[in-house]
């Protein structure tokens, strides 16, 4: 049987999010993704890092205690960069008219769209470059 330091060990993933509140106060909420119900904060990311270390602690050698299996860290996804993507007619025309309009294939503006999107940056290139591919042209003269 596991110890709870041999837990401690695994690779878990652990997820930080910024978080203000009413009055402007900027707090750290930390959690476990694979240890429901795990979580703390702190004031600041290393303060919640430290303290989500301490949660871990106290919530395996709760589950312990009670004889509950104790879920093993997901294994890191990987990806591919590709996906298959199905869409209503109507919407995969106006896409690739689009696509054909700004000069560049379907796949390139639909990359670029998503990136927009999510605020992704790539190639030294700004979200709004990458999601209107005309906008360099344009601004170049």
């Amino acid at each position: 049987m596991r110890s709870v330091d041999d837990y401690l060990k695994l690779p878990y993933h652990i997820r930080m999010v910024r978080d203000e509140d009413a009055d402007g106060d900027v707090g750290w909420v930390v959690s476990v993704d694979e240890l429901s119900g795990c979580l703390s904060q702190g004031d600041t990311p290393q303060e919640a890092a430290t303290m989500i270390y301490e949660a871990m602690d106290a919530w395996i050698g709760s589950m312990l205690e009670l004889g509950k299996e104790i879920p093993p860290p997901r294994p890191d996804a990987e990806y591919s960069g590709k996906f298959q993507l199905r869409l209503p007619t109507g919407l995969h025309e106006a896409v690739s008219s689009e696509a054909e309009r700004e000069g560049v294939s379907l796949n390139a503006y639909v990359a670029a769209v998503l990136a927009g999107a999510v605020g992704w940056k790539s190639e030294g290139r700004s979200a709004h470059e990458a999601a209107h591919p005309r906008a360099k042209r344009a601004l170049a003269g």
